[in-house]
C-alpha cells in the first residue's frame, strides 16, 4: 500500500484527523483510524471521555506532519478513509492510542480486511486493548467520564463579572475569521464553556459566509482568507490563555488570546492582515500600543491590507519643535510662536473642547478654556505636528499637533480633567495622537469619577460687567478700584500698544485699560489704516508680553470714553517703562506726574535714547540739549515757581463745604452746603423713619457684591445711613461699607445692612454727598507717626466747621483741590487752612511741583516762608532738623 504525507489540521475525535497537505494548505481531506472507534463530542451531550480520547490525539498531532496508509474505505454515503499513521520516532496509531485506552477496537474490525497483514494487526490491537483494561486505563478507568460542556452562554455580562481579568486555559476549537473564533474555555477538571471570542484591539477583513435567512452566500473581504487560514495555521485546536475583558453591544465577548509564543493579535496585524481599532482600546488599555506600533510596520512595509497604503508626511522640522504658547483661542486650538516670532495655530491632536452645542458641555467650555490658559500660556512647550486637515466646509487648514510642557502631554491633561472629549477618528485618519488609546482610557477614567464635563452639576456660570460700556458705568466702578492695590486681572485681548481689555475675575469685571505716563505710536486698525512708525512694533510687543496673561493693575482714573487710566504690571514689572525702555513709547509728562511714575519713567526713556533703541534711533543729544535750555529760561528760583510779575491770576471758585471725613492719608471728603445738603437733611428725614418702621426691616436679599449700593447702620450712632460695598467676605459674613454721603467707611456685618431699592432715596434720586478733596500745595511726611498727627489736627480743626473752599484744580478724575479758608479768620486767600498746617510743620511745600501747582507763584512763596518758618522752630516734622536735605 502507498504510503503518503500530510499535516494535521485538527482532531475532530479521538479516532478522526483532519489532514491538509504539506505544498498546498488549502487541499484538505479526513482520515479515520482503522479498526477502531472513539466516543464521540455531541452538542446534545458527549458520551463518557469523549474529550480525553480527542485531547490525547489532540495534543499528539495537531500541527505536526505524519505518514499514513490507507487501509480501506467505506464508498457508501460519505466516503471516508481509514488507515495507519505513523509518527515521528517510529510510533503508529492507532496502536499507540489502543494501548493508552482510549480507543476500542470496532466489533467489526475483522470484517474490514481479511488479509493475513490485517489479521496480525487485528491480533496485536486486541492485545493492547486487554492489557489497557486489566489496567483501568482511559475508557476502562472508573469513573463517570462525563464533562459538562454548555454551548450557549446564557449571560455573557454575568460571565464577564466573574471572570474579567483571569487567564483562563482555553483550546481554539474553530477559527471564523482572523478575529474571531470559537473556544472552548476549560473552567474547571469537568465543566467547559464553549462560545464566540472576539480578539480584542483588531479588525481582520471578513471570510465568505452563507447567510442564514436566504442561504445566499456573500462574498468575503480581500484578504480575509488568508487572514482567516494565518490564525488557523496557529491557533486551530492549540491550547491558549484567554482573558476576557470585555462586550460588544451585542454581547460578545471580546478578549486576548496568548499563544507561548505571544499574543495572536500583534502577529496578525504585524503581518498586514488586520489593522488596530479603536473600540477595544479602554479594554486593552497599555497593551493597544504594541498593536499600533506592528501596524505601523505593516504599512511601513505595504504588507498584506496595507499594500496600497501611502505614508502621511512627516513632520519634518516641525518634529519636537520648541515654541512658546502665545495665546489659547479654545480648549483645543491654540496659537504657537517659534524662535523666529513667527506665529502659527495648531489644534490638539485627538481631542475636543467640551462642545457649544451640546447643552451638558456648553457650560465647561469657559473653565475648559480657563484651564488650559493658566497652564500654558507663555510657556515654552514641544510641538509635534501628526497631520494636517485639508480646507474644508468652511475652516481653513488646520495642523493637528501634540504638545508636551514639563513632560506632560496636554491634551491627556485635559481629557484627565474632563476639560476635553476623544475624537473618534475614521479607520483612515492619519492624524491622530500618538497616544490616543491613553486618552481613551484617561476619557472613560474621567467619566467615571464625574470629572469637568462630566459632573452631575454645571459651573456657576460667570458674566462680566462692561465698566467701559459708558462713562457713567465706569465712574461708578472708578472709586472701589482706586481705593486698591496691585488688582490681580487678566489680559483678555491687546488693542494697541498701551490700550487694552483687561479682566478682573474676583469683580467679575470687565474693562478697558488704557496705560498712563507715556504716548505710544498709533498702530493700524485695519488692512486699510496706516501705523505710525513703530506703532506696529509697539503692538506687538505687548502683545507677546501681555495677551492673555496673569497682571496687576493700579486705577488712577478714567478718560472720557470711560477707559481706565493706570500702571499695569506683567511679572511685577511696568508695563509702561518696559515699552519705554525698547523705544516704543515716550513720556507723557503730565499724566507721568499724576501718576507718580515720572522719575522711573523718565530714567528709562534715557536709557532708550542713550541705547538709540526704536523711535531713537535717530536722537542727538546735542539737540535736545538746546531745546531743554530754551524751555527753562522762563523760569526763575526754587520748583520752577514763576515770579515773573505778569504770572496769571490765580483762578478764585468759593463754595461753601463741611468737612465729613479725613482718611489716613490725609485726603478730605466735603459735603457742599446748599441745595444738595439741604436735599440730604430731608432724605435722612424720611430714611430714619423709614428704618424705624418694623415692617421695612427686611435684611439683604442675598450675600452683598462689591459695588452694591446698601442701607448700613452706622456703629457710632446707630443711625442708617447710604452707603456702598468695598469688599465683601463671604466667610466671615461680613463687608467693608462706605457711607457715600459722609465718605468715612467700617466693616459691618451683613445683619446690619439692608437693600437700598427704594427709589426715593436711590444715588439716581439724590447723588452721593460726599466729595472727594484734597488741601493745595501740600505735601504730607511719610513717617506714619507725623502723617498720623496731620491728620488729627485736620479733623480736629476742621471738625463741626462750615468752612469755605476756593477750588484750585479739578483732577480728571474729580478730586478736588482746595485752599480751605475760616470765614471768621481768614481775609485772603494766604490766610488759609492749608497755611496753618505748613506753619505746625505737618506738611510741606511739594518737592515736585505739577503743572497747575507751578503757575500758582503768588500762593507758593507765602508757603515757602510759612515752612521755614516751621523749619527754624522745629514743629512737627521738623523736630529733628530738614530731613528733605542730602
Amino acid at each position: 500500500m502507498p504510503i503518503s504525507q500530510a499535516k494535521v489540521k485538527s482532531v475532530t475525535s479521538g479516532d478522526t484527523l483532519v489532514l491538509t497537505s504539506v505544498s498546498n494548505p488549502n487541499q484538505e481531506r479526513v482520515l479515520s483510524l482503522a479498526y477502531v472507534s472513539a466516543p464521540r463530542l455531541r452538542r446534545e451531550g458527549d458520551e463518557p471521555f469523549a474529550f480525553e480520547s480527542r485531547d490525547f490525539l489532540r495534543r499528539l498531532l495537531v500541527g505536526k506532519v505524519i505518514q499514513f496508509t490507507v487501509v480501506y474505505n467505506i464508498p457508501t454515503g460519505a466516503k471516508r478513509d481509514y488507515g495507519i499513521v505513523t509518527i515521528q520516532g517510529g510510533q503508529t496509531l492507532p496502536e499507540l492510542a489502543v494501548g493508552e485506552g482510549w480507543l476500542k477496537l470496532r466489533d467489526d474490525a475483522s470484517r474490514k480486511d481479511d488479509s493475513e497483514e490485517a489479521g496480525a494487526q487485528l491480533e496485536k490491537l486486541k492485545l493492547l486493548e486487554a492489557k489497557a483494561r486489566a489496567d483501568s486505563k482511559g475508557l476502562w478507568a472508573s469513573g463517570s467520564g462525563r464533562i459538562e460542556n454548555s454551548y450557549e452562554l446564557s449571560d455573557p455580562k454575568a460571565f464577564l463579572d466573574e471572570h474579567k481579568g483571569q487567564a483562563i486555559d482555553a483550546i481554539v476549537e474553530k477559527v471564523l475569521s482572523g478575529d474571531r473564533l470559537i473556544v472552548r474555555l476549560i473552567l474547571g477538571p469537568t465543566k467547559h464553556q464553549q462560545t464566540m471570542l472576539l480578539i480584542a484591539g483588531i479588525r481582520a477583513p471578513t471570510t465568505k459566509r452563507t447567510n442564514p435567512s436566504d442561504g445566499k452566500e456573500q462574498s468575503g473581504e480581500p484578504f480575509g482568507e488568508e487572514a482567516q487560514q494565518f490564525v488557523e495555521t496557529r491557533l486551530l485546536q492549540r491550547n491558549v490563555k484567554v482573558e476576557i475583558l470585555g462586550t460588544t453591544p451585542q454581547n460578545q465577548l471580546v478578549g486576548t488570546v496568548k499563544h507561548p509564543n505571544g499574543s495572536i493579535a500583534e502577529f496578525i496585524v504585524k503581518a498586514g492582515l488586520a489593522r488596530c481599532t479603536d473600540f477595544h482600546s479602554t479594554m486593552l488599555g497599555g497593551d493597544m500600543a504594541p498593536l499600533r506600533q506592528a501596524e505601523k510596520l505593516a504599512k511601513d512595509g505595504k504588507l498584506g491590507m496595507f499594500k496600497g497604503h501611502i505614508a502621511a508626511k512627516g513632520a519634518g522640522a516641525s518634529a519636537n519643535a520648541a515654541a512658546v504658547v502665545s495665546r489659547v483661542q479654545t480648549a483645543d486650538t491654540v496659537y504657537l510662536r517659534n524662535k523666529a516670532g513667527a506665529e502659527r495655530r495648531v489644534n490638539l491632536s485627538s481631542v475636543r473642547q467640551p462642545k457649544p452645542t451640546d447643552p451638558k458641555q456648553a457650560p465647561f467650555a469657559a473653565d475648559a478654556k480657563e484651564f488650559l490658559r493658566k497652564r500654558l500660556i507663555g510657556k515654552h512647550v514641544r510641538a509635534t505636528v501628526d497631520g494636517r486637515r485639508p480646507a474644508q466646509d468652511g475652516y481653513d487648514e488646520r495642523e493637528m499637533a501634540t504638545l508636551v510642557y514639563n513632560d506632560k502631554n496636554i491634551a491627556l491633561l485635559l481629557v484627565e480633567n474632563g476639560y476635553a472629549s476623544v475624537i473618534r477618528h475614521r479607520r483612515d485618519d492619519e492624524d491622530r495622537s500618538p497616544i490616543y488609546d491613553e486618552l481613551l482610557t484617561a476619557e472613560e477614567a474621567a467619566q467615571k469619577e464625574g470629572k469637568g464635563m462630566y459632573a452631575a452639576k454645571p459651573p456657576a456660570a460667570k458674566q462680566y460687567v462692561d465698566y467701559s460700556e459708558t462713562l457713567q458705568k465706569a465712574k461708578i466702578q472708578l472709586s472701589l478700584l482706586q481705593r486698591q492695590r496691585k488688582v490681580p486681572a487678566i489680559v483678555d485681548f491687546v488693542k494697541s500698544g498701551s490700550r487694552f481689555t483687561v479682566l478682573i475675575p474676583r469683580e467679575n469685571a470687565k474693562l478697558t485699560f488704557v496705560l498712563s505716563g507715556i504716548r505710544v505710536p498709533k498702530s493700524a486698525r485695519g488692512p486699510n489704516d496706516t501705523a505710525e512708525p513703530f506703532g506696529q512694533e509697539a503692538h506687538d510687543f505687548a502683545n507677546r508680553r501681555c495677551m492673555q496673561r496673569d497682571v496687576e493693575i493700579d486705577v488712577e482714573n478714567t478718560d472720557k470714553v470711560g477707559g481706565f487710566i493706570g500702571t499695569l504690571y506683567i511679572n511685577r514689572e511696568s508695563l509702561a517703562k518696559l515699552l519705554v525702555e525698547e523705544g516704543l513709547a515716550s513720556v507723557h509728562g503730565y499724566s507721568a506726574e499724576q501718576s507718580g511714575n515720572a522719575n522711573e519713567l523718565f530714567a528709562a526713556e534715557q536709557k532708550a535714547k542713550n541705547a538709540k533703541k526704536g523711535m531713537w534711533h535717530d536722537w542727538d543729544p546735542s539737540k535736545e540739549q538746546d531745546g531743554a535750555e530754551e524751555e527753562a529760561a522762563p523760569t526763575n528760583g526754587t520748583n520752577g515757581i514763576i515770579r515773573d510779575s505778569a504770572a496769571a491770576q490765580r483762578k478764585k471758585d468759593y463754595r461753601d463745604v463741611i468737612v465729613t471725613h479725613v482718611d489716613e492719608t490725609a485726603r478730605l471728603k466735603l459735603q457742599q452746603v446748599g441745595g444738595g445738603t439741604a436735599a440730604l437733611t430731608d432724605l435722612m428725614k424720611s430714611f430714619r423713619s423709614f428704618h424705624l418702621n418694623k415692617a421695612n426691616d427686611a435684611p439683604l436679599p442675598g450675600p452683598p457684591k462689591a459695588g452694591d449700593f446698601v442701607a448700613a447702620k452706622f456703629t457710632e450712632d446707630g443711625e442708617w445711613y447710604r452707603g456702598r460695598i468695598r469688599r465683601n467676605d463671604r466667610e466671615a459674613k461680613q463687608a467693608e461699607v462706605l457711607y457715600v454721603d459722609y465718605g468715612n467707611s467700617e466693616t459691618l456685618p451683613w445683619s446690619r445692612l439692608r437693600p437700598l431699592s427704594q427709589p426715593q432715596f436711590s444715588p439716581q434720586k439724590l447723588k452721593p454727598q460726599a466729595v472727594d478733596a484734597a488741601l493745595s500745595f501740600l505735601q504730607f511726611p511719610t513717617s506714619p507717626e507725623y502723617l498720623e498727627e496731620a491728620v488729627y489736627y485736620i479733623g480736629k480743626e476742621t471738625n463741626d466747621k462750615q468752612l469755605v473752599a476756593n477750588v484750585d484744580y479739578i483732577a480728571p478724575e474729580g478730586t478736588l483741590h482746595v485752599t480751605l479758608l475760616d470765614p471768621k479768620v481768614s481775609s485772603s486767600l494766604n490766610q488759609s487752612f492749608n497755611s496753618d498746617v505748613i506753619a505746625e510743620g505737618l506738611a510741606m511745600v511739594p518737592r515736585k511741583l505739577k503743572p497747575w501747582e507751578k503757575a500758582a507763584g503768588d500762593v507758593l512763596g507765602p508757603l515757602k516762608e510759612k515752612e521755614e518758618q516751621a523749619k527754624n522752630e522745629r514743629k512737627g516734622m521738623w523736630e529733628y532738623g530738614d530731613l528733605t536735605e542730602d
